[in-house]
């Protein structure tokens, strides 16, 4: 499933579009693999007759409901799972049938870190934690692909939104001067 784009705002632009590291297709692919090799195996070794084919579809019938249970249901948790970064927000969204969404404005967020475990480094991934002001605190995203990227280009985005917010020095200063001076104030941004 792809990211609505109706939920970004008409000046919006989506920087990354993430979802958790391709390590989590891992057992889905491991349980797809040993089922298939279940039922090959039983195809092949048990004997002919009412009993074997009994057998076979019972080893059928198990095989598919773990390659259902073990295996398309986390890919469908992982691909229905996206980090979206923007260059207002970050918008962290979950769910296969209902949906949870939560929207941290950049000018929220107060820190960031990243975790990563051993064989995390390996895999290029890991944990990034985003602490922002209200009332959840913390966002935890487990498994970011190139983690160490994405906080970067977090950091990068949270500061060009800050100075695209705020007053530099010189215009400060050339505020007070026309309030100093009896001058309207005039929009800085023009």
């Amino acid at each position: 499933m792809a990211f609505p784009e109706d939920v970004l705002t008409e000046d919006e632009h989506v920087v990354l579009h993430l979802h958790p590291h391709w390590k989590a297709l891992l057992r889905p692919i491991l349980v797809l693999v040993l089922a298939v090799a279940a039922v090959v195996a039983g195809w092949l070794l048990l004997p002919d007759g009412d009993g074997g084919t009994i057998a076979l579809y019972a080893i059928a019938a198990l095989g598919l409901a773990l390659v259902c249970w073990l295996g398309l249901w986390p890919f469908l948790v992982w691909r229905t799972t996206h980090y979206l970064f923007t260059d207002e927000r970050v918008l962290l969204q979950e769910g296969v049938f209902s949906r949870n969404r939560r929207d941290l404005p950049l000018t929220r967020i107060n820190d960031h870190s990243m975790h990563q475990r051993f064989l995390e480094r390996l895999l290029g991934c890991g944990t990034l934690t985003i602490e922002s002001a209200g009332e959840r605190g913390q966002s935890v995203l487990n498994d970011v692909p190139h983690v160490d990227r994405v906080q970067t280009r977090l950091y990068e985005l949270v500061e060009a939104h800050h100075d695209k917010h705020s007053l530099g020095d010189g215009e400060m200063r050339e505020i007070l001067a026309d309030m100093r001076d009896g001058k309207p104030l005039r929009d800085p941004s023009v």
